[in-house]
């Protein structure tokens, strides 16, 4: 993906939209987000902390540069706007992108999370064009990162209980960020991003071993327990409280009803976890290679 380009573009309806700088752009959204707009002839700057000029979410004197040149931004914080310093970090992105003269500003938020909201509320009075994405939990969570160790040992145990959440696709995200930066009618839109419906987590395992062919069983821990065995693993202490945090703050049942921000921004039905289940299995991401 392109780094540099200089040029501006028609975004397939006329308007002109220069380099859209992707912050987060090698993340689960926004790759995609990033894909989906070249594949529309939009300019992409990919912001990371490899890319050139180097953007890292923990080093904001690197930002500016970053940013110079660009259009618009997709603001996709990692590794989470709960965690400490993330909305300072949002206010400080937005204060940037004005001085930049950034014509539009999607930001990707969470449900359920106050911190979440009072980044989104920065956004909304920033004097920028913008558009909030507010997402459920990721379906990719469970093919991409988090939970696929235990589906690969046939065995997911987390503390979480009988909770129901509305999981949504990362690829139904993306298309709705690329279509807010490049088509008419998005600015000033809060979209609640779910799927069709709610599922528990064993639910969701049930569809899995579905997909698989496999027996995929689903086991509730104790916090405590869940935690010993993360800090056994390893995991950093961030990462610890960040994963105790959803668990016990934000799937407590508050984000147990679907909304309906995909069919709102494309006039079409979300993604259904079934759907992704199948072909996440297509690609063997869930055999066990022993």
């Amino acid at each position: 993906m392109s780094t540099t380009l200089e040029r501006t573009t028609s975004a397939g309806n006329g308007t002109r939209l220069g380099p859209v700088f992707v912050a987060g752009g090698t993340g689960k959204t926004g790759r995609r987000v990033a894909a989906r707009l070249e594949a529309l002839g939009v300019p992409v700057r990919i912001g990371s902390r490899r890319s050139q000029p180097a953007f890292d979410w923990e080093q904001s004197h690197g930002w500016a540069s970053a940013l110079e040149g660009s259009k618009a931004v997709y603001a996709a914080y990692a590794p989470d706007l709960a965690v400490p310093g993330a909305v300072a970090a949002i206010e400080q992105l937005i204060d940037l992108a004005k001085r930049a003269r950034i014509e539009r500003f999607v930001l990707l938020s969470g449900r359920g999370e106050p911190e979440a909201q009072a980044a989104e509320a920065l956004v909304q009075h920033s004097g920028l064009d913008w558009t909030i994405v507010r997402c459920a939990w990721f379906m990719q969570n469970f093919s991409e990162n988090y939970f696929i160790d235990g589906i690969l040992a046939g065995e997911l145990a987390l503390p979480v209980g009988a909770v129901r959440e509305p999981f949504v696709d990362a690829d139904d995200i993306a298309e709705v960020v690329a279509t807010a930066l490049t088509q008419p009618g998005h600015n000033g839109q809060l979209y609640e991003l779910t799927g069709p419906r709610t599922l528990t987590m064993a639910e969701a395992m049930q569809e899995i071993a579905l997909a698989t062919g496999r027996e995929i069983r689903y086991t509730e821990l104790d916090q405590e327990v869940y935690e010993r065995e993360m800090r056994a693993a390893g995991l950093p202490s961030e990462v610890i409280w960040l994963l105790q945090y959803l668990f016990t703050t934000v799937l407590d049942g508050r984000n147990a009803w679907l909304g309906d921000g995909v069919q709102r921004a494309l006039g079409r039905p979300p993604r259904d976890f079934r759907d992704y289940a199948r072909d996440a299995a297509s690609t063997g991401c869930w055999n066990p290679t022993s």
